[in-house]
Parts: C-alpha cells; structure tokens; sequence
C-alpha cells in the first residue's frame, strides 16, 4: 500500500505580502500636524475632493478657520491630479504606515516655506513634471495655511 503525502497548506499572507504591502515604506509622522495632513491627502485621494469626513477632521482641528485649510487642499489635490504624469500611490486611511509618496508629499509640505528648491526637485520627481510650479505654490500656500492657523507641518 502506497501513500499519498498530505498537500502542503496554502502560504500565509505573511509569505506572500500584497504589492501595497512592498510599497509602505514607512511608519506615520510622530507629527499631529503632519497626520492630519496626510488624513485629509488620503480621504480627498480615496473619496474625492468634498469628502464630509475631511471637512469634519478639519473643522474639528481649525475650528472657525478651518475653510482656508479645507479650500487649499482640495486645489492642492486637484493640481496634482491635473498635473501628475505617473501615478501617486494612496495607503488606506487605516493604515499605519505610509507609502513613499505620501512620504515625499508630507517632506514637500514640511520643506515648502524652509527650503523651496528642494521641495521643487522632490515635487518635480513625484510628478514626473519639469516645471511643478503651479503645483508647488497651492502646496506651499496649503502648508501656509497650517502653520498660520499655529499647526506647522514638520516631519
């Protein structure tokens, strides 16, 4: 009498991670400022620019002046979208972790004021743009309106 070996079991998720998985490269910013940012980047990405959820967030966090916030960064959004010649890779809003875009986004944001030649190249890259200027400017007046409302952007 022959046997049969039993058939391996299938490989854990853990084996196989997903492609999303592979491009989380790194952990939330320990900046408050910098999550909620990265809150209303995501919602506005996943659900469009007049996710309730976004306004709400940053009515919360602005209180009365949250309109100026709220208005740049759906013309931010929308630039990047008009402007963005390869695509900009979005992590879930649940997720712990942040993809190398939103990475490069929040550091544009953070360096916009302090450091605007970098935050050019870094912008230009992510876009796949020469000439990001239009799209620098709202994300520059986006990390403005943080800072002037006293919730500075920093990484």
């Amino acid at each position: 009498m022959t046997t049969t070996p039993a058939p391996s079991p299938a490989p854990s998720p853990a084996q196989h991670p997903s492609a999303l998985a592979a491009s989380l490269q790194g952990p939330l910013p320990a900046d408050a400022n910098a999550r909620l940012a990265l809150f209303a980047f995501r919602r506005m990405g996943a659900h469009g620019l007049n996710d309730a959820a976004t306004s709400t967030m940053l009515m919360q966090a602005f209180g009365g002046s949250f309109r100026r916030p709220l208005v740049l960064m759906r013309a931010m959004m929308a630039d990047l979208a008009h402007a963005a010649q390869c695509p900009i890779t979005i992590a879930p809003c649940c997720c712990a972790r942040m993809t190398g875009s939103e990475t490069t986004v929040l550091t544009i944001l953070a360096r916009a004021e302090t450091a605007p030649d970098s935050a050019r190249i870094l912008l230009g890259d992510l876009i796949g743009v020469r000439r990001p200027d239009g799209v620098l400017a709202s994300m520059t007046l986006l990390a403005q309106s943080f800072a002037d409302a006293g919730r500075p952007i920093s990484l």
